[in-house]
């Protein structure tokens, strides 16, 4: 057994025996506790010698009492833990710290909002396949076109409410046929492999998600998912309506405007939500996936549509693309990218996504760590890649598969 495949082990053996939900329970209800597990102490034992591995050896030498975290941003909950945006899931990052905790959104047949990373992934993060609901997906398993098989497709717009409730979540398969490389990338993590699958996780409607992030004292990041339907759906549901309906089922929780970041990668969800809902206005996330740009050559950074200096003058304040757009190397080191000095310079904030999901760092990382991987050496460097993020690119937060690394990070450095 590998030493990374062993401290995995080691890390679920440090959560208890007993009921998982009762113990992440009672270690919430501690006031400022949260449980770290043992990867964090892992992680510092394999940085490289220097400033950085000798201040965070110092807090776990301490009695330091660890609390959650802004920083720490639940990516679907814990999803290397329990089936993501599942009430598990949700639970266990709020236990490891994350201050802010993620829902996808999405509508189902009867134009519920539900939390699912897509609107068309039941098939591979529910038990869809294995129920009769089966026979309402728009693609069921077994059909064939021109001699070819096709892959099964079940969407949430395919059922009602109802229906999505009787559901159970499922840990995602790594040999699903998603949709874009990088999420093919991300579940073929190691990672995620040496986890044991975790079944039956509870299905919610965002409405039942704000509830229990409200229960849980965590901010909340609600992301508008692009439609794989027509719209207007039914001929009469339009993207305004459906970006409305998300604001409405905010404010009908009762959750304050600064415990929300409403995201989306659609720029016209957020200049629609910026002239609407003007009090949330200053955490108005834009989720920027513009991956073919060099983020390292000005002229490419300076040439996007829309550019970061209109972004700003539009009045986003929160800009969040994943962390390779943010750094690059230099001298064997990682710094900030062409395309982090430019937002820092246009007074643009910044978000991160996401730690712990697309491959182990002695790998070279996968899709997230594609502009540092020549000088990624093994899994400690995400605590390098997450230093060079919060001290020198200056991001306000991280999203993580595994909040616990980013709530020890967040504690252990004053700075934050």
């Amino acid at each position: 057994m590998s030493i990374h495949r062993s401290v995995m082990t080691l890390v679920l053996l440090s959560w208890p025996v007993i009921s998982p939900l009762a113990a992440l329970d009672e270690a919430r209800a501690r006031v400022g506790a949260v449980q770290l597990g043992l990867r964090p102490q892992q992680l510092v034992h394999q940085l490289a010698v220097g400033p950085l591995k000798t201040e965070l050896q110092a807090c776990l030498r301490t009695d330091k009492v660890f609390s959650p975290a802004s920083f720490s941003i639940g990516h679907r909950g814990a999803p290397l833990l329990f089936p993501e945006h599942t009430a598990e899931s949700y639970r266990a990052a709020a236990a490891m710290g994350a201050g802010i905790l993620e829902c996808d959104v999405t509508f189902t047949r009867d134009r519920e909002l539900v939390c699912r990373h897509d609107q068309c992934d039941l098939h591979n993060t529910t038990n869809i396949l294995e129920t009769a609901l089966v026979e309402k997906c728009v693609q069921p398993p077994g059909q064939r076109v021109n001699g070819v098989d096709l892959e099964a497709q079940c969407c949430t717009s395919d059922i009602t409410l109802q229906e999505f409730k009787s559901l159970k979540g499922v840990s995602r398969n790594a040999n699903s046929n998603l949709r874009q490389e990088d999420e093919l990338l991300e579940t073929n993590s190691p990672l995620r492999d040496m986890l044991p699958r975790q079944s039956g996780g509870t299905l919610l409607s965002f409405s039942e998600a704000l509830q229990l992030f409200r229960e849980l004292n965590v901010g909340v990041a609600p992301e508008l998912k692009s439609p794989h339907v027509s719209m207007p759906f039914q001929g009469e549901y339009s993207l305004q309506d459906y970006a409305t309906q998300l604001v409405n089922e905010v404010e009908a929780a009762g959750i304050a405007a600064e415990r929300v970041w409403l995201q989306s990668f659609s720029y016209d969800d957020i200049l629609y939500w910026l002239k609407a809902y003007p009090r949330y206005a200053k955490q108005v996330v834009y989720l920027d996936d513009r991956y073919n740009t060099d983020v390292n050559n000005r002229e490419s950074v300076i040439a996007m549509d829309p550019s970061l200096s209109k972004i700003a003058s539009d009045g986003v304040r929160i800009l969040a693309p994943p962390l390779f757009m943010l750094l690059a190397v230099e001298q064997d080191h990682i710094v900030p990218s062409v395309y982090a000095r430019e937002a820092n310079n246009a007074g643009l904030d910044l978000i991160a996504w996401t730690t712990e999901r697309s491959g182990s760092l002695g790998d070279g990382g996968g899709f997230y760590y594609s502009t540092v991987r020549d000088v990624i050496r093994n899994d400690g460097d995400i605590l390098t890649v997450v230093d060079v993020l919060a001290q020198q690119v200056g991001v306000i937060g991280i999203f993580s598969d595994w909040p616990a690394t980013t709530t020890f990070y967040a504690n252990c450095k004053s700075t934050l």
